[in-house]
């Protein structure tokens, strides 16, 4: 496993050290799953972005739309 460092605010800081010692694991661990889920939520934002057109080619305009067609 590779490291990196990372500057942030001393009220991030603060708050990331306060969910490491309530969770019980460490800072390391925090943002490894932070940055893990936000780039997973990148991705599928972005194949979202680019089923719009063919979403929007068969009618489907809105998520009530795509819940209706597998409903």
């Amino acid at each position: 496993m590779s490291s990196i460092s990372v500057r942030l605010p001393e009220e991030l800081r603060h708050k990331l050290d306060e969910a490491a010692d309530r969770s019980q694991t460490n800072r390391s661990e925090i943002i490894r799953e932070a940055l893990s889920t936000y780039l997973k939520l990148k991705e599928f934002q972005r194949l979202r972005q680019s089923m719009i057109p063919r979403a929007e080619a068969q009618g489907i305009y809105t998520d009530e739309d795509v819940f209706d067609e597998i409903s």
